[in-house]
């Protein structure tokens, strides 16, 4: 903290939520409630319109119901994963952070700043993702590890992270490789951020598995936003859009030439009816 200055009233409270605590277990509660208030918080929107009947003409698959076996399955398998796989991987980032040189003192970084960070954080991981994802498409791994999250042909959006504990840790390091290479060879990256970071991600997640196709979608007014269309498409068809968040790198190298003609002919006669 720069001498002679005076913490805001948010980081006195942030401050204070670690006094006389270990400061690793509170930063892995406060970054688990995160994780799931923003999760299933998230899902909430595309829960409720399952039962709106006006809303299934957005369903991307409305041919495709998903069971409540199907659906409690995957509740359980999420809790089982996120307490037993996400939450000790959470315990350790504090200390693991403070190693990597990660800002932990105040002042709080500027919401321009934070604005920045996470969208190149978005950048990397995509990159991450888009290969780590194609490589879980061959032999083995695709048989043993990547099929778990494949049971779901239609998405929905709860269904993201539903998936075997060896795929959830690996590309799980997409979303930490990015704070941590910009904080070694750009800037210094405030812990804070990596929950607003954390956060984003969630967000776009469970968009991309929603299984619903709006007017309002981000993809129809940022045309390099992957979304739900494009990630439905893979679970839909099993092969092609390995991108998480954009669609460039599928477009660079090729694996989005199906998924266009299968878009083009879903849009023509969306538009027809």
């Amino acid at each position: 903290m720069p001498q002679g200055y005076t913490p805001t009233w948010i980081e006195r409270s942030w401050f204070s939520l670690f006094e006389g605590r270990n400061e690793a277990l509170v930063f892995g509660i406060i970054s688990f409630a995160l994780h799931q208030g923003v999760y299933y918080g998230r899902y909430l929107p595309y829960l409720i319109c399952d039962y709106i009947p006006a809303m299934q003409k957005y369903k991307l698959q409305p041919d495709r119901q998903i069971s409540n076996a199907q659906w409690w399955k995957c509740v359980n398998s999420l809790l089982f994963s996120q307490v037993f796989v996400q939450l000790p991987m959470m315990m350790f980032f504090l200390p693991a952070a403070k190693m990597a040189g990660f800002d932990c003192g105040a002042p709080f970084p500027a919401w321009a700043r934070v604005a920045f960070q996470v969208c190149v954080f978005f950048v990397i991981e995509d990159f991450y993702h888009y290969w780590a994802h194609r490589m879980f498409h061959y032999g083995f791994l695709y048989k043993r590890i990547h099929k778990v999250h494949h049971e779901h042909t239609a998405p929905f959006g709860i269904a993201a992270e539903y998936a075997h504990p060896l795929e959830t840790a690996v590309l799980g390091q997409g979303t930490i490789a990015g704070p941590l290479l910009f904080n070694y060879f750009i800037e210094q990256v405030h812990i804070t951020t990596m929950l607003v970071w954390i956060a984003a991600r969630l967000w776009q997640t469970v968009e991309a598995h929603c299984g619903y196709d709006f007017p309002w979608s981000a993809s129809h007014w940022l045309p390099f936003w992957a979304g739900a269309s494009h990630h439905d498409y893979h679970h839909m068809a099993f092969v092609d859009n390995f991108a998480s968040t954009f669609r460039w790198w599928d477009s660079i190298f090729g694996t989005d030439r199906r998924y266009q003609e299968y878009e083009a002919r879903r849009t023509a006669k969306a538009k027809a009816e």
